[in-house]
C-alpha cells in the first residue's frame, strides 16, 4: 500500500480481528481502516465528539460531560450546562474546535481500575460518567485523553486531532439523560465530520435541499396533513391527504388480489391474556397503551400479527388452502416519547399494511421470494432504489435455537436464489424470529427501512395453530409476517420528500387545473372542467380574481401535474393550452388528446 494511503488511515483491524488504535497495532495489522469504511466514519464521528466536547469544556468549565456517540449519520454529545445554547455558540464552539485542531493533540488510550476512573471523574465534579462506571462489568476501564481532555471510551479512535480535515455542527436540542423523562434534561450538540471539504460541502447542500423537502412543511402547503398539539403523534389528514392516501391504498390492493392475497380487519382493542399469549405483554409492553373495559385488562394493538393469528384458528384449515395470504391495513398504536415524535415518520399511531403468509415448510422459500418480487414491484413503481438487510437472533429473544436456525438458514436461502446482495445485521431481528429488512434510497441518499419479511416458528408454536396435511393428520404451520410499505402514513412522507412534493400524476390530490384568463373564459373552463372530472381525472377550476401569472404560480406551488389555460383562441379552436409539470408549455390539445394523454400517463405508471 502506497504511503500516502497509509498515513490517511485512522485505525487499523489487526491479526486477531480486532479494531485497534494506529499506535496500538504493533506492527500486526490485517488491515488498515480509512474514513470511507462503515467502521472508519463511525470511528472518526466519535473522534469528532471528543474534540467538540474538548472546546465545550474549555468555553463552559462548569460543564459536565454525559455521553457523545457516533450515530448514523454523525454525532452528537450531551451536556449538563447552565447557559442555554444557541447558533451563536455553535459557532464559538466551531471556532475552538478549530484551535485544537491546529494543536494537533496527541490521541492516547488509557486503561485505569474502575476504582481510579471513578475518583478521576469525581475529582473534575463528572457524575454521569460515574454512573456510567459503575455499570461496567470489568475491573478496567478504557479512557481516552487529548490535552486537558479525558473521557470514559472503548475507542478506538484517531491518531490526533490534527487528523479532523472537515466539521460543521448541526443544531442543539433538548434530550433526557439516557432517554428517560425523570431524569434530568441535558442539551445535546449534533454534528457532522468528513475527511474533506468538497465532502462536507456536498453534504451541507444536501441537508439545505432536505429542508426544502421537509414533509412537514410540504404537508401544509399542499394541504395533505397537520399536527396539532391536542393529539402529539397523531396526524390529521386532510381532504387532499386522504385522496392521495386512498390512490395508495387502492394500487396497494389492486396489485395484493392478483397476488392472491385476501384482506381481512381486526379490532384495534383486544384482551390482554392475547398480547401475554403472543409474548408482547413481557417483549413489548412498555411501547404499548392499555384500557379496562367491564373490569377486564386490555391492549391497544401495537402490531396486528395476534388479531391475524385469531382470524385464522377461526375455522380449520387443510394443506389444500395452503398457502393462506391474509393482508390487513391495521391501525396500530405505539408510545413513544415526545422527543422522538417527528411529522410523520415518528408517530404514536400509523396505518401497517401487514400480511401473514401461512404455509407448509416446503413453500417457505418460494413464499419469500414472492414477498421479494412484490416489495420491488411497489419500490419500482416509486422510483426507489433499495439494499436488503438480513437481521439475526436477538438476545431478547422466543423459541428454541434450532428454530431460529431453520427460519435464518430458509431467509438466506431465499436471498442467494434471487442473486440479491444483502448486508447481515448480528442480533437485530424480532423477538420471534429474523428478518429481511428493505432500506429505501432517496433522491438525496438517505436510506429509509420500510419493508420487512419476518419468518416465525416461535408463534405458531404459542397459539398451538395446525392444519390438516395430505396424510389427514394435524401439522403446524409456517407463518410468515411482512409489510412492504410499512407505516402507510411515513411512507407518505418518506415519498412526499423524494419527489419534493411533485407526487406521480395518478397519486397527485389534484391531477389537473383548469385558469380560465378572464371572465369571459369562464364558461369554457367551467365545461372543460366537467368533461374532465367525467373522465374520472381529479380536477380544480381556478376562477378567483387574479393575474394568469398569479395563479399559474399558485398552482406550481402546489405542485399540480396539469396546468390547463383557457383564453380567447382556446374558446374559438375548442382546445385548452396545457402546460406540463415537468416539460413546461406543451401548447395547444384538443381536450380529447389531453385526456388520452393523461389517462395513458397514470396507467403507464400503475400497470
Amino acid at each position: 500500500m502506497a504511503k500516502n494511503a497509509i498515513n490517511s488511515a485512522i485505525a487499523a483491524i489487526n491479526k486477531e480481528g480486532e479494531l485497534v488504535d494506529l499506535h496500538e497495532s504493533n506492527g500486526d495489522i490485517e488491515r488498515y481502516i480509512f474514513f470511507d469504511d462503515k467502521e472508519g466514519k463511525s470511528i472518526y464521528w466519535h473522534s469528532t465528539s471528543h474534540l467538540m466536547a474538548q472546546a465545550v469544556k474549555r468555553l463552559y468549565p462548569g460543564a459536565r460531560l454525559a455521553i457523545g456517540p457516533a450515530i448514523e449519520e454523525g454525532f452528537y454529545y450531551d451536556f449538563d450546562i447552565d447557559h442555554t445554547l444557541n447558533e451563536e455558540d455553535l459557532k464559538k464552539i466551531e471556532e475552538e474546535m478549530q484551535k485544537i485542531i491546529q494543536e494537533n493533540l496527541t490521541v492516547e488510550r488509557k486503561v485505569l481500575s474502575k476504582e481510579e476512573a471513578k475518583q478521576l471523574f469525581s475529582s473534575r465534579g463528572e457524575n454521569f460518567k460515574i454512573e456510567l462506571i459503575d455499570e461496567i462489568l470489568d475491573d478496567q476501564v478504557s479512557l481516552y485523553q487529548q490535552g486537558e481532555f479525558i473521557d470514559l471510551c472503548r475507542g478506538p479512535h484517531i491518531p490526533s486531532t490534527g487528523s479532523i480535515k472537515a466539521y460543521k455542527l448541526l443544531s442543539v436540542s433538548g434530550a433526557y439523560w439516557r432517554g428517560k423523562e425523570t431524569n434530568p434534561m441535558l442539551q445535546r450538540i449534533y454534528g457532522i465530520a468528513f475527511d474533506d471539504k468538497d465532502k462536507l460541502k456536498n453534504y451541507l447542500y444536501r441537508l439545505e435541499e432536505a429542508k426544502k423537502r421537509d414533509h412537514r412543511k410540504l404537508g401544509k402547503e399542499l394541504e395533505l396533513f397537520s399536527l396539532h398539539e391536542e393529539g402529539p403523534g397523531f396526524p390529521f389528514f386532510h381532504p387532499k391527504g386522504m385522496v392521495v392516501i386512498n390512490a395508495l391504498l387502492d394500487a396497494w390492493r389492486k396489485e395484493h388480489v392478483k397476488r392472491g392475497y385476501q384482506e381481512i380487519k381486526t379490532p384495534i382493542i383486544l384482551d390482554r391474556e392475547l398480547w401475554e399469549r403472543s409474548g408482547h405483554w413481557d417483549h413489548y409492553r412498555n411501547n404499548m397503551y392499555f384500557t379496562s373495559i367491564d373490569e377486564r385488562e386490555f391492549a391497544v394493538k401495537p402490531m396486528n400479527c395476534p388479531g391475524g393469528i385469531l382470524v385464522y384458528q377461526s375455522q380449520l384449515h387443510s394443506y389444500r388452502e395452503f398457502p393462506i395470504r391474509m393482508a390487513e391495513l391495521g391501525l396500530v398504536h405505539r408510545h413513544e416519547l415526545s422527543g422522538v415524535l417527528h411529522g410523520l415518520m415518528r408517530v404514536r399511531c400509523f396505518t401497517q399494511d401487514d400480511a401473514h403468509i401461512y404455509m407448509e415448510p416446503h413453500q417457505v422459500k418460494q413464499e419469500i421470494m414472492g414477498v421479494i418480487e412484490l416489495a420491488d414491484y411497489i419500490y419500482r413503481l416509486f422510483q426507489f432504489d433499495y439494499e436488503l438487510e438480513l437481521s439475526t437472533r436477538p438476545e431478547n429473544s422466543m423459541g428454541s435455537d434450532e428454530m431460529w436456525d431453520l427460519a435464518t438458514k430458509s431467509l438466506e436461502t431465499a436471498l442467494q436464489e434471487k442473486n440479491l446482495p444483502y448486508r447481515v445485521n448480528e442480533g437485530d431481528g424480532a423477538f420471534y424470529g429474523p428478518k429481511i429488512d428493505f432500506h429505501l434510497k432517496d433522491t438525496l441518499g438517505r436510506r429509509w427501512q420500510c419493508g420487512t419479511i419476518q419468518l416465525d416458528f416461535t408463534m405458531p408454536e404459542c397459539f398451538d395453530l395446525s392444519y390438516i396435511g395430505e396424510d389427514g393428520m394435524k401439522h403446524r404451520p409456517v407463518m410468515l409476517h411482512r409489510t412492504i410499505l410499512g407505516s402507510v402514513e411515513r411512507f407518505l412522507g418518506i415519498l412526499i420528500e423524494h419527489t419534493a412534493g411533485a407526487l406521480p400524476v395518478w397519486l397527485s390530490p389534484v391531477q389537473v387545473v383548469v385558469l380560465p384568463i378572464a371572465e369571459r373564459h369562464y364558461s369554457y373552463a367551467l365545461e372543460v372542467k366537467q368533461q374532465i372530472a367525467q373522465a374520472q381525472i381529479r380536477v380544480e377550476l381556478n376562477d378567483e380574481n387574479a393575474t394568469l401569472g398569479a395563479k399559474i404560480r399558485k398552482a406550481q406551488l402546489q405542485k399540480i401535474p396539469y396546468i390547463l389555460i383557457v383564453g380567447d383562441k382556446e374558446v374559438e379552436n375548442h382546445q385548452v393550452s396545457v402546460r406540463d409539470r415537468k416539460e413546461g408549455d406543451l401548447g395547444g390539445f384538443s381536450l380529447q388528446d389531453f385526456l388520452l394523454r393523461i389517462q395513458n400517463e397514470i396507467q403507464n405508471f400503475i400497470m
